[in-house]
């Protein structure tokens, strides 16, 4: 009875390979250096970094400037404020650029890809551009009851549209490219059985379109969970704030704590990691959409 030995060759290693994963672990620990340091900084007391200075051992490590900023900048407020603005603004921008996308990607007619220009045109221009013909509508347009101004200005709805506005723009696009992707007999199927535009845009182009949609939606949620510039300009009342705004609650006009607010802005992006990690699959996902389309 004769016995085969099978004998593994391995590979050898390329000098090429070796160099690839030393650049990977190079810009890797690179990219997390910075978080790191926040995370060593906002862990001591003021101090004892004042007194050893940033780059020494530390003689204790605590929590205590995590508890002090939430509750210094009374940053449970402002998450709910970044809530009622983020979580509006995310849902109807994928609505409204989803239903563009599909007109422009299952309709052709001649103005199909002038449309599309339409809605992407207005994300070449810089926020800082539009901003004063901006601000100045923003305080001609009345909505009592809402602001105690009773214009749009200093309104969370007033974040909302302008949010929709400037974000609609780049997800028609990624969304038309993607639906332009989906094959045509399976609208063509509905039609033929009698269904209308808007049950095959609900019921069979955008259930295909989840990757892209929970892409977008995680995209979508860090900007404008992030947004400062807006809400500065078009935000007076400090209540009315968002959270970046709540780091300012941290400094003061003669002393600031560095450590405290390092601890502060860590705290303001635990959102946006959860948002991500209960994303990333279908993150990923996306942004592989059409990598293996020929």
């Amino acid at each position: 009875m004769s016995s085969t030995v099978m004998t593994k060759v391995r590979t050898p290693v390329r000098p090429a390979r070796i160099l690839l994963h030393v650049f990977l672990a190079g810009a890797a620990l690179a990219w997390l250096a910075p978080l790191l340091w926040a995370l060593y900084s906002a862990m001591r007391s003021y101090a004892e970094t004042s007194e050893k200075g940033y780059v020494s051992w530390p003689d204790e490590l605590s929590f205590d400037n995590f508890t002090n900023a939430f509750t210094q900048s009374d940053m449970g407020h402002y998450f709910v404020n970044t809530l009622i603005i983020a979580v509006p603004a995310v849902l109807l921008t994928l609505f409204l650029s989803s239903m563009v996308a599909f007109y422009v990607s299952r309709f052709d007619f001649r103005l199909n890809l002038a449309l599309l220009l339409v809605f992407t045109a207005g994300n070449l221009l810089p926020q800082q551009v539009i901003i004063t013909p901006l601000y100045r509508l923003y305080l001609l347009i009345d909505i009592p009851g809402i602001t105690m101004s009773g214009k749009l200005y200093d309104s969370a709805l007033g974040l909302v549209l302008i949010h929709v506005a400037f974000q609609s723009g780049f997800c028609a696009f990624v969304l038309s490219n993607y639906m332009r992707s989906l094959p045509h007999e399976l609208t063509e199927a509905a039609l033929v059985d009698g269904a209308s535009v808007w049950r095959q845009y609900w019921q069979i182009v955008l259930p295909l379109c989840r990757p892209a949609m929970a892409a977008l939606a995680t995209l979508l949620s860090i900007w404008i969970y992030n947004d400062f510039f807006w809400a500065l300009v078009l935000i007076s009342t400090g209540e009315n704030m968002p959270i970046t705004s709540a780091l300012n609650n941290l400094t003061g006009a003669y002393f600031t704590d560095p450590n405290l607010v390092a601890a502060g802005a860590l705290l303001t992006a635990i959102p946006t990691l959860i948002v991500y990690f209960v994303l990333q699959r279908q993150f990923v996902s996306g942004l592989t959409l059409g990598a293996n389309k020929g």
